[in-house]
């Protein structure tokens, strides 16, 4: 027999479940640090707090510069008192770790003094105006409504694509020059910015696209916290900026807050049911575009200084652009004859949807940029729930002289023709 192992008072557990317990009880402990984590706050308040400013480079939303940068270092500051304030609970979080860098760097870049004014708080939403508020279950907005008005709730549509061209939530439309970032909706539930940068051989330098958009769903009662979503040209993601694909309170399986796509990376829908309302971004060609189907009282539910919507009020006046000049000059007028038969037979009703897919063609030299219009067509008709409201004439239209028909009626133009006479042009972009 061998010799007895002398009895220790403290007894030593193996080393396997040592191991075990250890992992264990640090998978807790990071689960619970993530979950107190509140950096992804931090981001998007940070981003609402810079809505209005546009870029920090240029002048925003009508700002000078000197303005744009004192409210983008006043945002800075804000951001880093709320990293502070979540510094305990976001220890070992790299998006934390990430956030607070990237703070530095920024206020460095941008000569920020490390004292001063912080970005106010946004206003708490306000009930909702003319309408009655929902009642029963809050945060299913057409059902509450339906129980206390005995109706449903009258919807508007907004599409912002292309050139950009947008179409109001008064059925306005518009051509913008608008380059940089624009509020798009800001109000009491929402935020949605977009930003436009030109167009890599766009004529005369004027052209622009929509290359980001940015969604902000606001705190709302106990029916969702906020959430950020954020979309780039070529990267059109179906989940929010947290990586979840839905959010805020859940009944009988449903949460307030659900995207979905039917094209990853390059479509996504979001539906807000405690606002009823329906988002779709989706890239067509090199461009974005954005639809939005809201009740008319979620849309109204602003105060008087969320004055620059560009789906409440369209394009400031300074940034219109009028619709383009009738062909002068043999080239000009065939380029002008094959954009129109390619569009018509894409678009067949002479409306706004098929002006715009006409000024895109001409404008980008792009086959591709005709999508745009042909997408947010058929948004729209999704979103109004029929050919009524559909289609918009342009302003013009009674006086435009006939346009000419497309060579094989329902087809599109042969893209080599379309081609060549771009080329001709010189506006050819790449296609």
């Amino acid at each position: 027999m061998g010799t007895l192992a002398p009895v220790s008072h403290h007894t030593r557990l193996p080393r396997k479940p040592c191991v075990a317990l250890a992992l264990l009880l640090v998978q807790l402990c990071c689960a619970e640090v993530a979950a107190s984590c509140n950096i992804l706050r931090c981001n998007s308040d940070f981003v609402a707090a810079t809505l209005d400013l546009g870029s920090s480079s240029g002048g925003g939303a009508g700002l000078s510069r000197a303005a744009v940068n004192v409210g983008y270092c006043g945002a800075l500051r804000s951001y880093a008192v709320c990293t502070k304030r979540t510094a305990r609970s976001c220890r070992g979080d790299l998006a934390y770790h990430s956030a607070v860098q990237g703070i530095e760097d920024l206020l460095v870049q941008h000569d920020c003094p490390r004292g001063g004014p912080t970005a106010q708080p946004r206003p708490l939403p306000r009930p909702l105006p003319q309408e009655p508020a929902p009642s029963g279950d809050a945060c299913v907005y057409e059902k509450g409504f339906l129980v206390q008005g005995g109706r449903s709730p009258r919807y508007v549509h907004c599409g912002v694509f292309g050139d950009p061209h947008v179409r109001t939530f008064a059925d306005d439309f518009q051509t913008c020059a608008v380059q940089g970032a624009w509020p798009v909706i800001d109000n009491e539930y929402l935020s949605v910015q977009v930003t436009s940068t030109p167009v890599r051989g766009g004529a005369a330098g004027r052209s622009t696209a929509l290359t980001k958009v940015t969604v902000i769903f606001k705190s709302w009662r106990q029916c969702t916290d906020q959430f950020l979503y954020q979309a780039e040209l070529d990267n059109v993601p179906a989940a929010f900026a947290d990586g979840s694909v839905s959010g805020g309170r859940e009944r009988r399986g449903r949460h307030s807050l659900l995207i979905s796509s039917t094209d990853p990376g390059r479509h996504a829908s979001i539906h807000a049911t405690h606002i009823s309302t329906l988002l779709v971004v989706r890239q067509s060609g090199r461009s974005l575009g954005l639809s939005v189907r809201t009740p008319q009282a979620i849309a109204e539910a602003f105060a008087p200084e969320q004055d620059l919507q560009l789906c409440v009020w369209g394009c400031p006046p300074s940034q219109r652009l009028a619709p383009p000049p009738v062909a002068a000059g043999r080239t000009a007028v065939a380029a002008a004859v094959a954009a129109q038969a390619h569009c018509s037979a894409l678009l067949p009703v002479r409306d706004v949807y098929q002006q715009a897919c006409v000024s895109d063609l001409l404008a980008t030299g792009n086959l591709n940029a005709s999508q745009a219009a042909v997408a947010a067509l058929d948004d729209a008709r999704g979103m109004l729930g029929g050919e009524g409201r559909l289609h918009l004439l342009p302003p013009d239209a009674a006086a435009a002289s006939p346009m000419p028909a497309p060579a094989v009626s329902g087809q599109p133009v042969g893209g080599a023709m379309v081609h060549l006479v771009l080329l001709v042009l010189g506006v050819q972009g790449v296609l």
